[in-house]
């Protein structure tokens, strides 16, 4: 089948790559030459593991093109649109701009019997206000909401856990649907659920299922808070509270929080449209939510502080980490690097380093310092605080080589990541969050 990818973002780069390499022609299009130039030539302008080799080896074979030219839509069967949906500048709310300008360009494309199916995380109603424009060519519109977790997202697109695809009700949409099917034929054909909804209930799957999690996880920290000043440890509270099958045990880890640029936009964005749908009240608990998440990086600033005996006035403070979780370079909203320049703003010394975002991280924070090396940024550090739970932190850095770097033997560990009696049995000072 071909297949037309509008913006070529993280989701749409990851998605036209993953829809080739199941043996459809797909072409991605973009407004950004550099980024279809960097694409065209195979190269990803994103850290993701896996893509650089499948780019390459979709557009060896043919099947996957990138351009700036919007006519060559034309002849696509579907067309995704997994344009970016950013918070506002001036509000919490989700801004269309992408979206609107994305369906703008390709309406003069679309001939009757085409799918238009909708990828970006939209307030809920978004399908509704577009649809009158993408019918009257004679297309459908659906929309097809993505579950990616960086680090893991051609795994995630090429084999979900679920399928979700939002039609109208009558022969378009049930057409539509079928469409789909075919689009995911693989992953249709090992059983993977595939769920067709109405068009309302796919647009907030996404946001509800950002929502649960961002709570689950502020949740948690919410009992960090209570732990530390009882004396309990958050570490084997999740652990107990994870083995009620309610419950479960994933993402109960507690720690500086979540970044990236999905949840914490998303929730906000989520509150925003329920306020305008007159429903603000359904979801107050995500303001709570966001705070609890934002008070977590105040409290390790705090950490930090108090260790070094009440001020970090040129003390060296080395963070390990950038980007907002592993297995990607994207500092959106991460909590590492606001660790850091609140660090940096009480007068550290501070020294970042990371395997894969220190680039990213250098362009917006010029204020820090960056290294690239691990050991190089650990030594003569008068602290260490752990914000992003790469292998090469938690795994591979052993205490004892690490105490042989730095000039003090103080670790704050911001992800509950750290064997802590190890690291005090090689004669760290060692801080948890949540954690005696």
């Amino acid at each position: 089948m071909k297949l037309s990818v509008i913006g070529c973002g993280y989701l749409g780069a990851v998605h036209a790559a993953a829809m080739a390499s199941i043996g459809h022609e797909v072409v991605g299009i973009d407004v950004d030459r550099r980024k279809i130039a960097a694409l065209s030539g195979g190269e990803a302008p994103f850290f993701e593991p896996g893509l650089p080799e499948i780019l390459a080896d979709g557009i060896a074979s043919g099947r996957l093109t990138f351009t700036t030219d919007m006519a060559a839509a034309a002849g696509a069967a579907v067309h995704f649109i997994a344009v970016g949906t950013p918070q506002q500048k001036d509000g919490n709310a989700a801004d269309l701009t992408f979206v609107n300008a994305a369906v703008d360009a390709l309406l003069p494309h679309l001939r009757p019997g085409d799918v238009v199916a909708g990828k970006s995380t939209v307030p809920v109603g978004t399908s509704a206000d577009l649809a009158p424009r993408i019918e009257a060519t004679g297309a459908t519109l659906v929309w097809n909401p993505e579950f990616l977790r960086e680090g893991w997202a051609l795994q995630d697109t090429i084999d979900p856990d679920r399928i979700v695809v939002g039609v109208a009700s009558g022969a378009a949409g049930e057409r539509a649907a079928d469409v789909l099917r075919e689009v995911y034929h693989p992953a249709v054909a090992r059983s993977i659920p595939f769920l067709v909804t109405d068009r309302p209930t796919a647009e907030l799957v996404k946001v509800a299922a950002n929502a649960f999690l961002a709570t689950k996880i502020s949740f948690i920290n919410a009992m960090a808070e209570i732990a530390e000043v009882t004396g309990a440890d958050v570490t084997q509270l999740a652990d107990a509270i994870g083995h009620d099958a309610r419950i479960g045990r994933r993402f109960l880890g507690a720690g500086i929080g979540f970044g990236g640029g999905c949840l914490p936009k998303d929730i906000r964005a989520f509150s925003a449209r329920a306020e305008e749908l007159g429903r603000g009240e359904s979801v107050a608990f995500l303001r709570e939510v966001d705070a609890i998440n934002l008070r977590r990086r105040e409290r390790a600033v705090q950490l930090v502080v108090a260790a070094l005996g009440g001020t970090v006035f040129e003390k060296r403070v080395t963070v390990l980490g950038a980007a907002f979780k592993p297995h990607s370079d994207d500092i959106r909203d991460s909590p590492g690097l606001d660790v850091a320049t609140q660090l940096r703003g009480l007068g550290a010394l501070v020294t970042v380093t990371d395997p894969a975002a220190i680039d990213n991280a250098r362009r917006t924070h010029p204020q820090l310092g960056f290294v690239t090396d691990r050991d190089e940024a650990l030594t003569g550090a008068d602290a260490v605080i752990v914000v992003t739970e790469w292998d090469e932190y938690r795994r591979e850095l052993s205490p004892a080589h690490a105490a042989g770097l730095v000039a003090g033997r103080i670790v704050v560990d911001g992800r509950n990541c750290l064997d802590a009696a190890a690291w005090r049995a090689a004669g760290w000072e060692y801080y948890g969050m949540g954690r005696p």
